[in-house]
């Protein structure tokens, strides 16, 4: 078995909530998919007063109802769909002319994330001078990967529609969301020719909280965060159900390994991990960005002894935001209208 598996920390159920068409003032939402929205800017100072909000905001604590990671808060629904999306690709237009020749920030969530929560990093691109594709995932697509393969083919369509053609692509995946772009770039790296435009606009990968170790590893990891009380339980089960189902599962998982040690996309890359999270290896995630920088690439890291779990930003605010901008100024493609 490989030593690297991307998945997610919280597997649960949640129902999407609608989004509509409608201006914030400072930029348009739009559903393109069930499970995809987009964030455009309707005028040149597009996001701007959105982050100035969020830099206002109070420090969030473990527990908050905005917390990162989670919310139990009922007043404040989840994002998520657990269903695979079949929703035909919207033809509605660009509101704003400009919006088209911004760069794209391809933002994949963790499972079960909050609309707060995201705002807070989407607010921070809008602000940059970037649209923002939020791309949501399912619990399913990580279970039964064939799905997840399926999935990954639909958001390459998305990323091939005109009003995203030819854009330069910065993508920042979070928990779940590294195997869900684990995803698309297997389809790139089948189809190297066909999608040869999209791996060439992708100017930089960031990943905060990738899941890294072994299969038991990751079930160890399901207990401590699904069921407390039941973790030996759900790490049996989901060990049983690995092993059941191995060739739909685990040879799916060793090939999504495979391809991102291979990654088609080499571009600068930022990874933000903790030595205590339950899902993290330290010693495998520093041996895939070994193999990276092996192959050239420059790698930048950000390790803390102590955080949480798809929660870094809000338990490090500081120093993740300045270790983030110090990676998008190295990026000379990116025009960063802000500093953090």
């Amino acid at each position: 078995m490989g030593n690297l598996l991307l998945t997610t920390g919280i597997f649960r159920t949640d129902s999407a909530i609608p989004v509509t068409d409608k201006n914030e003032g400072t930029f348009a939402t739009r559903r393109i998919r069930s499970s995809i929205i987009y964030y455009y800017a309707t005028s040149p100072e597009a996001g701007v007063k959105n982050a100035r909000d969020t830099q206002k905001s109070p420090t969030l604590c473990p527990g908050s109802p905005l917390d990162v990671a989670s919310s139990s808060d009922p007043s404040s629904p989840p994002l998520l769909s657990d269903s695979p999306s079949h929703t035909p690709v919207s033809s509605h237009s660009q509101s704003h002319s400009d919006s088209t020749s911004r760069p794209l920030l391809l933002f994949f969530s963790w499972l079960g994330a909050q609309q707060g929560a995201v705002a807070k990093y989407r607010d921070i691109y809008l602000q940059r001078g970037m649209d923002v594709l939020l791309v949501q995932s399912s619990v399913m697509h990580f279970l039964w990967p064939r799905w997840g393969l399926e999935y990954g083919s639909e958001v390459l369509k998305v990323l091939e529609e005109p009003q995203f053609l030819d854009r330069p692509v910065l993508v920042h995946s979070a928990s779940i969301g590294g195997y869900t772009f684990t995803q698309i770039l297997t389809h790139i790296s089948q189809e190297p020719e066909k999608h040869a435009g999209l791996a060439q606009r992708v100017i930089g990968h960031i990943y905060d909280s990738l899941v890294v170790g072994t299969l038991e590893h990751m079930a160890i990891g399901l207990g401590k965060t699904l069921v407390p009380r039941f973790e030996s339980l759900v790490k049996n089960a989901a060990m049983f159900y690995f092993w059941l189902f191995k060739t739909h599962t685990a040879d799916f998982y060793n090939s999504s390994i495979h391809v991102f040690h291979n990654s088609p996309i080499t571009t600068p890359a930022l990874f933000f991990f903790s030595e205590n999270d339950a899902l993290c290896s330290p010693a495998a995630m520093e041996n895939c960005m070994d193999l990276w920088r092996k192959r050239g690439m420059t790698v930048e890291s950000r390790k803390w002894k102590v955080s949480t779990h798809a929660a870094h930003m809000r338990c490090h605010p500081e120093d993740y935001l300045s270790t983030l901008q110090k990676y998008l100024n190295s990026l000379k493609p990116l025009t960063i209208k802000a500093k953090m």
